[in-house]
């Protein structure tokens, strides 16, 4: 699979710190959904299906990757 990351439309979540240390997601071609590190923005990203995006999402909102204990 091919993906054109560097075209990709990139945005952070209107939460996000001003500093810069977030994530940014990208709506791909295919229904694809780009995730990379703000700070790295030529480095690596995660990619997504529509049906794990909305797994982890799903699994974020559930608190699923809590730390423990917290």
């Amino acid at each position: 699979m091919t993906v054109d990351l560097p075209r990709a439309h990139w945005f952070k979540s209107s939460y996000s710190e001003t500093s810069g240390s977030c994530v940014e997601v990208a709506y791909l071609d295919g229904e694809l959904v780009g995730v990379r590190d703000s700070k790295n923005p030529a480095g690596p990203a995660l990619v997504f299906t529509p049906g794990e995006w909305d797994a982890f999402t799903a699994g974020v909102s559930d608190g699923e990757f809590n730390r423990p204990g917290s």
